[in-house]
């Protein structure tokens, strides 16, 4: 395994990464003409400087609200147009690392959006395996989306993935462990793994994390039910962490980012790591 960019990006600690979630974009069912572009990317730009003032380590950039998510091959160029425009200005306004993931499964997109803003990590539902979501079947993007990174000569940007992803049923694979899933993808070119519970909001077990740590070289994040609560067991275990909806107001991940979240979550890292 070559060695891992993440203490350039990352220098300070193990890193926490928040999430800015942006409005509904153009070409999506809830899009708001009305308000437009220009109001997705004040709001967006709004989020990402209430997360650096937090504290936090780096900030993910999603389409979140773009639901019912299409399937990668169906996501098109309006929505790699809009997650550009607002990532370039997130880019411009804060001073920390940002990342990109586009829904569903989007790793092309997202690696081309990467390249032109100059993000740091895309995210990758699925780059090896087979999962059933909501959308239908999400199949590996490992393959070709490597290829694809060496076309666009974009090697510095990192691919984290993850395995038995959230949100998607993976009865299809139900003959490979979870270790075994987290394996293929490192195989398939994931330089960071992402663990998750079963929905968004939800953990996995200490015991689920510690069993990967132990098959696989790479740094594992945790990908959704991060807490204040959770942080003392999990993260001493854990080499980082993806926070989207425990930073928003009431834990609710319609809700704009509570910036004393933020701050008290950073603290209580902080404190586990000294």
């Amino acid at each position: 395994m070559e060695k891992s960019r993440l203490p350039e990006i990352f220098p300070s600690g193990k890193p926490v990464i928040g999430m800015v979630h942006l409005k509904p974009l153009p070409g999506s069912p809830q899009y708001d003409s009305i308000k437009g572009m220009s109001w997705i990317i004040d709001c967006a730009v709004s989020e990402a400087m209430a997360l650096e003032k937090g504290g936090i380590s780096g900030i993910q950039i999603e389409n979140q609200f773009d639901r019912p998510f299409l399937k990668p091959a169906d996501i098109g160029p309006e929505t790699v147009a809009a997650v550009t425009a607002a990532a370039a200005a997130i880019k411009k306004s804060v001073s920390i690392p940002i990342g990109i993931n586009i829904h569903l499964n989007g790793v092309h997109q997202a690696l081309a959006v990467a390249q032109a803003v100059g993000a740091d990590w895309i995210r990758a539902f699925e780059l090896a395996n087979t999962y059933i979501s909501n959308s239908g079947i999400i199949e590996a993007a490992g393959p070709s989306a490597l290829r694809y990174r060496a076309f666009l000569h974009a090697q510095d940007v990192m691919i984290f993935g993850d395995f038995h992803v959230k949100h998607g049923s993976h009865s299809v694979i139900a003959d490979r462990t979870l270790e075994e899933q987290a394996e293929d993808v490192a195989e398939s070119g994931a330089e960071v793994l992402i663990i998750t519970g079963t929905k968004t909001g939800s953990a996995p077990t200490k015991e689920e994390i510690m069993q990967i740590k132990r098959k696989i070289q790479q740094p594992v994040f945790i990908g959704s039910g991060f807490t204040l609560d959770n942080a003392d067991a999990l993260m001493p275990i854990l080499d980082g962490a993806i926070v989207g909806t425990y930073l928003k107001h009431e834990g609710k991940i319609e809700n704009t980012v509570d910036t004393d979240r933020v701050k008290n979550l950073m603290e209580k890292i902080r404190s586990i790591s000294e």
